[in-house]
């Protein structure tokens, strides 16, 4: 399917394809074009790239945040390196902002409504290009008054030994993930930048492969984006990227109406993972505390005091990172702690 993909991109075939047997239960793919991108937003007004069902899985191509063709060639990125979509990408979307970040989507998922919750399993993850890139600019970043100027960095990526050569001697394990995932906050538009109850640029670099996310649905259809790939990243993301490459992720939706969210939780195969967001670091938090005493008193029978103490004595408070406008914590309980 990814080489279909792939195929498809080149030659202009249609931008997603289902499987003529069981089409219900078979992936979709909705490959990366200038019609089916959301450049640097949110919104409950936008028209669904695609549509499925509940159950249904989708194969997501995305494009990295490391710029224009000719940004990549300045930074020393071969030709034939760089993906044929990102071209037609950058020249043909004009409908952009007020956020960065490129990200495909919308995916409608039928029957969702305000007030339902989305699961979306992260079902694999594919690194396309064997590069990734960082950089910092003036005015961002955690440590803005230190670096006045630019810095940026393309490092090679061993997709087969999953390590990135960031310099001699110094390899780093690759864990690819997408920074950005989330549904629409209702009928406005917002900025791709910051996460908040919708998910979105959550950097969180423990939603990897095998990873299950669940939203508050805000808006009809639910309308799921995902992008901002990172082949690896260090909690905090000080500098304001990571490793950022393209990804191609698969994803199973699913619609929950007996579930009831206010903020994005997450699992993965071995934690729990509740999450707080932000301006001040302190309230991020504070709410990703009380998200976790209130999963675990909702689903693990919990009191909230016996919650209170067993997140302090047994589990673990993450910056996910101090960048994006809203700062992001998260607490993560270790499955193998209930019996």
């Amino acid at each position: 399917m990814h080489r279909l993909a792939a195929i498809a991109a080149v030659l202009g075939l249609p931008l997603f394809v289902v499987s003529t047997s069981t089409a219900q239960s078979a992936p979709q793919t909705l490959l990366a074009t200038p019609s089916t991108v959301a450049w640097g937003y949110y919104s409950g007004s936008a028209k669904p790239a695609l549509t499925v069902h509940s159950g249904d899985t989708v194969i997501m191509q995305t494009l990295s945040t490391c710029g224009n063709v000719d940004a990549l060639k300045r930074d020393g990125v071969p030709e034939d390196q760089i993906p044929a979509y990102v071209k037609p990408i950058y020249d043909e979307v004009k409908d952009k902002g007020p956020g960065g970040h490129i990200l495909t989507g919308p995916v409608a998922i039928e029957g969702a409504e305000i007030g339902d919750v989305l699961e979306v399993q992260v079902v694999k993850i594919n690194i396309d290009t064997p590069w990734a890139c960082n950089h910092f600019r003036p005015g961002a970043g955690f440590l803005q008054d230190d670096f006045p100027y630019s810095g940026d960095k393309i490092i090679p990526l061993d997709r087969e030994k999953m390590i990135g050569h960031f310099a001699p001697n110094i390899d780093i394990p690759l864990h690819p993930f997408f920074g950005s995932m989330g549904v629409a906050p209702g009928r406005m538009r917002i900025s791709s930048a910051p996460p908040w109850m919708h998910g979105g640029n959550m950097d969180n670099k423990d939603l990897v492969a095998g990873t299950t996310i669940y939203y508050p649905v805000l808006s009809k259809g639910a309308l799921f984006e995902a992008g901002d790939g990172h082949a690896g990243q260090g909690d905090g993301e000080v500098d304001i990227t990571a490793l950022e490459t393209n990804l191609t992720g698969t994803f199973r939706f699913i619609v929950h109406k007996d579930m009831h969210l206010r903020w994005p939780r997450a699992e993965t195969p071995t934690s729990y993972i509740a999450m707080g967001f932000s301006p001040d670091l302190k309230t991020a938090a504070e709410m990703a505390t009380r998200n976790m005493i209130k999963f675990l008193v909702e689903n693990k029978h919990m009191t909230e005091a016996d919650s209170y103490m067993l997140i302090s004595v047994a589990c673990n408070l993450s910056i996910t990172q101090l960048v994006d406008t809203n700062d992001g914590v998260h607490v993560t309980c270790a499955k193998s702690l209930f019996k």
